[in-house]
């Protein structure tokens, strides 16, 4: 496998990535607004404070990535 082939399919990939991320604007933006509610003032983001949005996200595009974007 040569490496220009490996560079060309995380270009896709990521070409892709704005697509998906439309198709799940619904958990994105609970996502953020975790990440900025607990992140105002001083208080820093720690590991495991949005785990449930995060990982609704990372649901959402994964199935997203499964079925294509259209």
């Amino acid at each position: 496998m040569s490496s220009s082939n490996v560079w060309t399919r995380s270009r896709a990939r990521m070409k892709l990535f704005p697509e998906l991320l439309v198709q799940c604007s619904g958990e994105a933006a609970a996502y953020g607004k975790c990440v900025a509610s607990t992140t105002t003032g001083k208080q820093e983001l720690t590991k495991n404070m949005c785990v449930k949005e995060f990982e609704a996200l990372k649901s959402c595009l994964q199935s997203a990535a499964k079925k294509g974007v259209k």
